[in-house]
């Protein structure tokens, strides 16, 4: 079934074809999602069905005038016959006295049905899917039907009670499966915010089974929850940027496919209004995710994990800039990476830190300061200290440290030289054996170690860190200790604290960090001014 959307600025029209089983349409709060939707309904009319829970459940005396709806069966329903009360005020009320009505008459005619043929069987209702669906998504619990009315039973209960006291995720599984299955066929199913009232957790299970209930109608969802709009598996996305009242028009593409860049990256990006800064590590436990959207606030921050799903993604995301019309850029660690490395990342907008790692910011000068002074210590005598500290632990794996930068340089320069064509494994052996010559590893290694060894001498603290990989130097360092806490999370989360308090101290610490970017305010100004322009 193809489905035109409302008209763009230009006055065009997109469209949606039948390959498409489900469409979900997505955008910021504020950005016309609701009027979108609207304007697809009222075109449509009788392909479209329509539901809503926030509306359902409240009392309205207002019935949707849509043929095929929930509202125009129950009228329909009550004027044929006299046993259908007419005195529901919702139309959760009214679905559900459609499908008590439906039961009642599959039962007399199963009565009738059973004078003419005593092995006739009880054909299956609407109420027995949606009781089997419910029980399904909440397992140990049933429902019982006696006397006309619906009653819950628990497993770690002996007594039943009305559904009436049924909670509001509970009820709205209910409503959605009834109100499906009285959808009219091959109809359009618009469902507004499909995940409220719902917990997380069986929000994608039960719209699977709903879809799979209706293969032949078309469901078209409208909402802001980036996991739901992620989670659809045959999906059209629709992307509402604005809506102009005056025009009648909106700002909206489909969103394309691109196997490079996740739904999910896609959406967190367009529903946020923001530019992105896509980040290493997790969103939960990792000192990136917690660090990161403090010192870069005006960009939406998306961690990615590793720095290859970073670099990839900045460069994707920004080869489709002239679709989303958003700027993105990258943060990765330096690690072992040489300036020839650091200065072509940064061209692709991927930004790389004049430190080694995560860890290593929190350890620049001006942050160890600043917490020290935070908590009443002299910051010159601890900053002097866990100086010292490094520059000795550095000092005793030179080796070590130079053995590693040494195997990162020739792995690197190994992928970037081993990819000519060979006509045969003899031109291919004598590569190799010449690129060994020309490498020279144990040049290499002896290099590193006399610039390491040069910077222990200087005392060159700002290049150690930009050179010493050392997950735990925040504890080794003791700074710490010597800063008045207790241990690194201590330590780490005490500069989070801070920059969430937005004052001075935190105006240092964040100028330290942007510093080491090798950026300073005008840079940012000027990355600012650029997302801006991107966005307009």
């Amino acid at each position: 079934m193809n489905i035109l959307l409302p008209p763009k600025k230009d006055k065009s029209r997109e469209e949606i074809t039948t390959g498409n089983r489900q469409v979900t349409i997505i955008g910021a709060n504020g950005s016309g999602k609701t009027r979108f939707t609207d304007w697809l309904i009222n075109d449509l009319q009788e392909r479209a069905f329509r539901m809503s829970i926030i509306s359902a459940f409240y009392d309205s005396r207002e019935y949707d005038t849509l043929p095929g709806s929930v509202d125009m069966l129950y009228k329909e329903a009550v004027e044929r016959t006299s046993i259908l009360r007419n005195d529901s005020v919702s139309q959760a009320e009214r679905l559900m006295s459609l499908l008590f009505h439906e039961e009642m008459l599959n039962l007399i005619s199963y009565k009738v049905s059973l004078t003419e043929n005593p092995n006739a069987k009880l054909p299956p209702t609407k109420l027995d899917k949606v009781t089997e669906v419910w029980q399904d998504i909440f397992p140990g619990s049933k429902i019982l039907i006696e006397g006309g009315k619906m009653l819950i039973s628990r497993e770690r209960d002996t007594d039943c009670y009305s559904s009436v006291k049924l909670s509001a995720g509970e009820r709205a599984v209910m409503y959605y499966v009834g109100a499906t299955l009285m959808a009219p066929e091959n109809a359009i199913i618009f469902v507004d915010n499909p995940g409220i009232f719902l917990h997380q957790s069986i929000t994608k299970s039960l719209w699977d089974r709903i879809e799979e209930l209706r293969p032949d109608c078309t469901f078209i969802y409208t909402t802001h929850d980036i996991d739901f709009a992620s989670s659809r598996t045959n999906n059209a996305v629709v992307w509402v940027r604005e809506y102009d009242a005056t025009e009648g028009t909106w700002d909206y593409d489909i969103l394309p496919e691109h196997a490079e860049l996740s739904d999910d990256i896609y959406l967190t990006i367009i529903g946020a209004r923001k530019p992105v800064l896509f980040i290493e590590g997790d969103g939960v436990h990792s000192i990136d995710s917690k660090l990161y959207p403090l010192i870069f606030p005006q960009y939406t921050v998306k961690p990615l994990g590793s720095c290859n799903k970073v670099i990839e993604a900045t460069r994707a995301f920004n080869d489709l800039k002239t679709f989303h019309q958003m700027d993105s850029y990258g943060i990765v660690d330096r690690d072992r990476r040489d300036e020839g490395e650091v200065k072509y990342l940064r061209t692709k907008k991927v930004l790389v830190p004049n430190v080694a790692e995560i860890e290593n910011i929190m350890m620049l000068e001006e942050v160890i300061r600043t917490v020290a002074s935070r908590y009443k210590k002299d910051e010159t005598k601890v900053f002097t200290k866990v100086k010292a500290a490094i520059l000795d632990l550095f000092k005793q794996e030179v080796r070590q440290q130079a053995l590693m930068h040494t195997r990162h340089r020739v792995k690197r320069t190994l992928e970037y030289r081993v990819d000519g064509r060979f006509t045969n494994i003899n031109s291919l052996e004598d590569h190799i054996n010449d690129l060994v010559n020309e490498i020279n590893p144990r040049g290499m290694y002896e290099a590193f170690c006399r610039e390491f060894h040069g910077y222990v001498s200087s005392g060159d603290y700002q290049n150690v860190l930009r050179v010493f990989n050392r997950k735990s130097m925040i504890p080794s360092s003791n700074v710490s200790n010597l800063c008045g806490l207790n241990n690194k999370e201590a330590y780490i989360h005490a500069i989070i604290n801070i920059l969430k308090e937005n004052g001075k101290d935190a105006q240092r610490i964040r100028r330290a960090v942007i510093k080491c970017f090798g950026l300073d305010d005008n840079n940012l100004a000027s990355m600012k001014s650029e997302s801006q322009q991107s966005t307009k």
